[in-house]
């Protein structure tokens, strides 16, 4: 048979792989609808996928994981660098050959019974000079149809790395060989977490990994070459890799803006990607929900491209009142896994804004009624909290015409934020680029009881990158504040810290969120034209008291009173605790953020 590329390099691995895992076969994957359609059926067969309703949601499936892979494995993630330092305090570090003698034990003859797939795909447009193609190869079938909607998979991405390209190498296996004649499970994988791994090698740019076949662990495009591999080699190339959604923001004017936006996980940054403003005359589209690749231009300005081709959403609180455009886009074509089963063959979560079903099939695969209680007495999911619909980008009706420009759109203004009931206002601009910086690497949620077991907990997770960041979180600081010197830092995008989750000491929302953003967005947008209504304080520029057009909100004036107060003894307290984050980073804490810290210590002596 022929190889569908003259690639020496892709095709000795290929080989080797094949040699170490034994798999009964080998298919290269050409990306194709029909290879999408045998798959899936395939899966329908063995049990892995069940075919939704097609007068409800055509070309659609569910599959239901095994009740131990259901999310990303943070602590069987590492980051292998020759030197523990130079991974940093907040990741969990291996030596790198160590972790490659420990892995290729478990890949040996892992395939058995099993089919190799290889993957050829591109984050980012074919053929953009941003791109970076990768190759996975896995056993699992459900990886393959979800990196077709999730990258640009298939023969084209062979066809752009040509005969001497290079590529980054992602091997994953589930885990689960299979002896002769032995029946398969629906979901193989293997059932110890503590016998997972997800491994990066950054300085080989290289992945592996073992035991999972869910989401970002198996997705190797995600997460693990998006964020980790491509930050580390962001930062020896001089660009950026975050976790950040971009949005075009559209003014009555016909004026457009770009925005980027890093926000922890459930503070709302898919919501936000394809808003519907409620600002008569304003218009947002999305370019990406959750990760930004950027470069410097010619003319100085950062360009952002979104890397993926698809969403990989969070499916419970998806609803049409806290994001439309999402529900829009999940209508067909789309593959959802751990939600629930609905008699007449939809699907169902909580939160999703329509009554439960009467009966259902949960995400375990078990009878369900709204009745049903869990083991504790309490009222029994029917999704797992951490469901996902995975779904094409081109169908979300508000893309934006630009999200596949390979030379990227140019940011104007960058938002950090997180859930944060007190203290933090509802929207402060950054005095400097160094200031901005400091604003990322402070961000941080107040954890939900569900989240943790213990509410109220402070997280810092600064540029919502601390899972994803592939070296010394030190070092990352660093290279924001670079940016301020390897361009003009008038070109550089504005930076603004936003809270949509203020409460009352009552427990009351004081700001409404979802659509009515785009009036706190509107502020950002006249600060970014020189204009907008605000006011110097200590903590940063903030809004007026009437520059927020709250009009029909229901937003009171004591409400925005509170909202944008400076609460000098709590930011006392906020700073404390800023620098309590600092000390995992040591010396490597740069020293414009601690000169940051005096300067808004000096500031807040004098309110």
């Amino acid at each position: 048979m022929a190889m569908p590329t003259k690639n020496q390099k892709l095709l000795a691995w290929v080989d080797e792989v094949v040699k170490l895992c034994e798999p009964e076969k080998v298919y290269w994957c050409d990306g194709s609808q029909q290879e999408y359609d045998t798959l899936c059926q395939q899966m329908v067969a063995s049990g892995t996928f069940t075919a939704l309703n097609p007068a409800k949601r055509p070309g659609c499936y569910l599959a239901r994981s095994h009740a131990s892979d259901v999310a990303r494995v943070e602590d069987r993630t590492y980051i292998c660098t020759p030197r523990r330092e130079d991974a940093g305090p907040t990741n969990n570090w291996r030596a790198p050959e160590e972790l490659k003698t420990e892995m290729r034990a478990l890949y040996k003859g892992c395939m058995h019974g099993r089919t190799l797939y290889v993957i050829p795909f591109s984050m980012g447009p074919i053929g953009s000079p941003v791109a970076k193609i990768g190759v996975e190869i896995s056993d699992s079938a459900y990886v393959v149809v979800n990196m077709r909607i999730m990258t640009r998979m298939g023969q084209a991405a062979l066809d752009a790395l040509g005969e001497h390209g290079d590529f980054i190498p992602c091997l994953h296996s589930v885990g689960a060989p299979l002896a002769k004649g032995q029946k398969d499970v629906a979901w193989p994988c293997v059932p110890d977490p503590a016998k997972k791994y997800i491994a990066h090698f950054p300085q080989d740019g290289m992945i592996w990994s073992f035991g999972s076949g869910y989401g970002g662990n198996a997705l190797l495009g995600k997460k693990c070459l998006a964020l980790r591999i491509a930050s580390y080699l962001a930062r020896a190339e001089g660009w950026m890799a975050e976790h950040m959604l971009i949005l075009k923001l559209t003014s009555p004017e016909q004026k457009a803006y770009y925005v980027g936006a890093a926000f922890p996980s459930a503070c709302g940054k898919t919501n936000l990607a394809m808003m519907q403003p409620t600002l008569p005359g304003w218009k947002v589209e999305c370019i990406g929900d959750d990760i930004n690749w950027m470069r410097i231009g010619d003319d100085g300005r950062l360009y952002a491209v979104n890397p993926e081709n698809g969403f990989f959403g969070v499916a419970p609180g998806t609803s049409r009142s806290s994001n439309p455009n999402a529900m829009d886009s999940i209508t067909r074509n789309t593959i959802f896994s751990n939600v629930a089963l609905t008699d007449d063959g939809d699907v169902w979560w909580e939160d999703m804004g329509v009554p439960a079903p009467a009966h259902a099939i949960d995400w375990k695969g078990e009878e369900w009624t709204p009745a049903k209680k869990d083991a504790d007495g309490k009222t029994a999911k029917a999704a797992h909290p951490n469901a996902r619909f995975t779904a094409p980008a081109s169908q979300c009706p508000v893309i934006a015409a630009e999200w596949e420009n390979p030379a990227g759109v140019p940011i104007d203004a960058f938002l950090f934020g997180g859930r944060r009931p007190s203290t933090i206002p509802l929207v402060n601009q950054a005095y400097s680029w160094n200031h901005g910086v400091f604003m990322g690497a402070a961000a941080g949620s107040e954890t939900t009881a569900a989240a943790l077991g213990q509410a109220g907990v402070l997280r810092r997770d600064p540029f919502a990158m601390l899972p994803f960041c592939g070296y010394h979180m030190g070092d990352y600081f660093m290279h924001w504040l670079s940016f301020g010197l390897r361009t003009n830092p008038a070109k550089l995008p504005k930076v603004f810290f936003v809270n949509w989750f203020r409460k009352t000491a009552e427990g009351k929302w004081l700001w409404p969120g979802y659509g009515e953003n785009s009036r706190v967005l509107r502020w950002v947008c006249e600060r970014i034209e020189g204009k907008g209504q605000a006011v110097e304080t200590p903590i940063g520029i903030l809004p007026t008291a009437d520059a927020i057009d709250v009009a029909g909100t229901g937003v009171t004036a004591a409400d925005m009173q509170e909202l944008l107060r400076v609460d000098v003894e709590g930011w006392k307290k906020e700073l404390a605790s800023i620098e309590e984050s600092y000390k995992p980073y040591g010396a490597r804490l740069p020293y414009a953020l601690r000169a940051e810290v005096d300067a808004l210590k000096a500031r807040l002596a004098k309110a």
